[in-house]
């Protein structure tokens, strides 16, 4: 859903010490949408893949990888198959296993019937905490309609990639570095989940924020210095 404009404020600090590279997962924002039928799917490994190729391309040897919800889960794949690139993972807002395979694939049906604006208009619900949306009604706008304009091929793509990923039996072969984070008001994936994981990659430390689903961008100054923290 989110495009790679969601980072701004992570962004603006992190830059002052680092090099910082953003990227649309497939399917969104202004990245490739392979497949562009109604029953393109993508699969974990390929949105895994997209990073190191993306690495490559720019020369990039290692970084440090931080990703929240799909971009979390990715981060484990990236954690399991490709270890010998990170420095350090940022897990944020995501689990292991997100959902379930019904619920993944009873959305990607939705929006490729019903395009993504109904999706869209309950996505602030799922995304933020009532308090955070009477706060910021412009940035959420922001948000929802950026959702509503994305492909929905695209985003049943991504659906069904996650209707498949299932990483809970590996996470103790993770040996980077791992931070996890977790919004105490999260509907998506939970402290449960968040926790789940930290228990079980060896080191993993988890940090819970006030927030919702979003934590980046409800609770950015906390997410940002846990991050930092994270980064050395």
């Amino acid at each position: 859903g989110p495009r790679l404009s969601m980072w701004q404020q992570q962004v603006e600090v992190l830059r002052q010490r680092w090099r910082v590279l953003r990227y649309d997962t497939r399917g969104h924002g202004g990245s490739t949408i392979d497949g562009t039928g109604a029953d393109a799917a993508y699969t974990l490994q390929q949105l895994g893949a997209d990073v190191i190729g993306l690495m490559d391309r720019l020369e990039i040897g290692r970084a440090h990888f931080c990703g929240i919800s799909m971009g979390g889960i990715t981060g484990l794949w990236l954690g399991l198959h490709a270890p010998q690139r990170l420095l350090s993972l940022t897990v944020a807002n995501s689990a292991a296993r997100i959902g379930n395979a019904q619920g993944w694939d009873a959305r990607a049906q939705q929006v490729v019937e019903q395009g993504m604006a109904a999706l869209a208009a309950g996505a602030s619900a799922r995304w933020f905490t009532d308090d955070f949306v009477a706060r910021s009604p412009a940035l959420v706008k922001r948000m929802t309609e950026q959702l509503a304009a994305s492909s929905a091929n695209g985003y049943a793509a991504c659906c069904r990639a996650l209707a498949e990923a299932d990483l809970r039996a590996d996470l103790a072969r993770i040996p980077v570095p791992t931070l996890v984070i977790a919004g105490r008001d999260d509907p998506v994936t939970t402290v449960d989940d968040a926790r789940f994981v930290s228990q079980r990659v060896p080191g993993a430390r988890l940090v819970e924020l006030q927030a919702s689903h979003l934590s980046n961008i409800e609770a950015a100054d906390a997410f940002t210095l846990a991050l930092s923290q994270q980064l050395g």
